[in-house]
């Protein structure tokens, strides 16, 4: 890096990742609380956590990094957009307008944490002033310990711990005049290639990223789907979930300002307080695993529970396309697969129901689960996709034990009683009446012609008997128990 002079009166740069907001950033607050020109950088790095974005995600942060340029320009601000090796950007950008300070909000993935740790360290040892906040999590990982000082493995004392010490900082709106920075050569986004060509696959991507998205959103949650979330998140046709998490994940809404807002409602008799703190505790489940993987950086790689290497893991390659395909003759999990690839997300119950398909019917290893969703989800995050992936396997901390496995069609019976979310994914079965919709397999031959399904032909026979990958999947665990030297 080449020896700038710089005075009082240097630029400072804050450099956004997965913080894209105004409102409620801590290093934005304390960037332009210097006084002195500010220049806002975002720097697309493939490495920037150890594992590129997937696909969908990118799509997402096409969108964001528009909504968050648009909001600095309203602002009188400029977001700078430069691709590369994060450092070597940071040290360009330095080198152009003699920049002396940093201003960034951590990432906490190990490999994240380490980076910025890096290159802090090389810049400040040439005079540049590094300062690193945390707008990402309630807390920062390493502050929730257990008794013995080392991190929580366990849900209910990890979320009790959580919300007895966290401390929700001040609501900040950003400074309402963001200009004053010197002009400097930005890349175009429209040449990142981020929104997918030929094809186009995205059509059916019903979703507004952007700060102003994660408001709205929040607040069509706050109206709607948290006064009866305990329920209403399990039934995947309501409007229950908040479909906040892609807002979450990059960052274009405080999860305080989340936890906060719905509090809020609770207090002023607009929600039973009840469901209020039951989303809070999903907003800790999203803790707890952040934290998990910043203490256990081999958490989406390798099985939380070492005995559960051992477990023998079929390669059925024909099972697994199918299941991508959403064509597995199952119908909650096809529709399930269907949502996923049609608008970037899945049910949070379907989620479940498709996992434990994947794993337990088909045997087929957790983390090519996993790394289809990383892929193909908008809010598709390191630390909650490995855990929750973890989760149903069996394997992972707080884990439902290996042996509960879940009957996809008294799933859908229970979860999808009316139908509708199986007649709105997979249309082919829209004829069959709720007696037989969820196991067309079982339907008379009348009952299927008179529906126009054609099994094998219009919609395929169940790639697997279920009773039977049941009696499958509990003998493979004796495997694990073996190697755990179980009786």
């Amino acid at each position: 890096m080449t020896t700038t002079a710089r005075t009082s009166k240097a630029p400072v740069i804050l450099w956004f990742r997965r913080d894209l907001r105004l409102h409620d950033n801590p290093a934005l607050e304390r960037a332009f609380a210097t006084g002195r020109p500010v220049l806002c950088l975002y720097v697309l790095d493939p490495a920037q956590c150890g594992r590129a974005s997937g696909a969908a995600s990118l799509w997402w942060l096409d969108k964001s990094l528009r909504a968050l340029a648009a909001s600095l320009a309203e602002r009188g601000g400029r977001l700078i957009l430069r691709r590369g090796d994060s450092e070597t950007e940071l040290r360009r950008l330095i080198d152009q307008t003699g920049a002396d300070a940093v201003y960034m909000n951590r990432l906490f993935e190990s490999e994240g944490f380490t980076r910025d740790a890096d290159i802090a360290h090389a810049l400040k040892a040439e005079g540049v002033e590094c300062q690193g906040y945390n707008g990402a999590l309630l807390t920062r990982p390493g502050s929730v310990l257990n008794g013995s000082g080392g991190p929580y493995k366990v849900f209910t004392p990890f979320l009790k711990a959580l919300l007895a010490q966290a401390e929700p900082p001040p609501h900040t709106l950003g400074p309402r005049d963001m200009s004053g920075a010197s002009k400097v050569a930005s890349d175009d986004i429209d040449d990142w290639g981020l929104h997918p060509m030929r094809p186009d696959w995205s059509g059916g991507f019903d979703w507004t990223p952007g700060e102003a998205g994660a408001t709205e959103a929040l607040s069509r949650f706050i109206a709607g789907g948290l006064k009866t979330y305990g329920k209403g998140r399990d039934h995947p046709s309501e409007p229950g979930c908040s479909r906040l998490s892609p807002h979450l994940h990059w960052g274009e809404i405080s999860p305080w300002r989340a936890v906060q807002t719905a509090r809020d409602a609770a207090a002023h008799g607009k929600v039973p307080a009840a469901e209020a703190e039951k989303f809070v505790a999903e907003i800790g489940w999203r803790e707890f695993s952040a934290h998990l993987l910043h203490h256990f950086p081999t958490l989406p790689d390798r099985a939380f529970r070492p005995e559960y290497e051992a477990f023998p893991w079929r390669d059925d390659e024909a099972g697994f396309r199918a299941w991508t395909k959403g064509l597995t003759g199952y119908p909650i999990v096809d529709a399930g697969m269907r949502q996923l690839w049609t608008t970037g997300w899945m049910h949070n119950r379907v989620r479940m129901i498709v996992a434990s398909f994947l794993i337990k019917d088909l045997l087929v290893d957790w983390r090519r689960g996993e790394a289809w969703f990383w892929d193909t989800l908008v809010d598709a995050d390191l630390a909650s996709n490995a855990q929750n992936w973890q989760w149903v396997a069996g394997s992972g901390a707080d884990a439902a034990p290996y042996f509960r496995i879940f009957n996809p069609t008294a799933q859908g019976e229970k979860f999808d009683a009316s139908g509708a979310y199986v007649r709105r994914w997979v249309p082919e079965l829209r004829g069959l009446n709720d007696k037989w919709l969820h196991a067309p397999w079982t339907a008379p031959p009348e009952i299927l012609r008179a529906a126009g399904v054609r099994l094998g032909t219009d919609y395929p026979r169940p790639i697997v008997d279920h009773g039977e990958a049941r009696d499958r999947a509990l003998a493979a665990l004796k495997v694990v128990s073996a190697s755990r030297g179980d009786d």
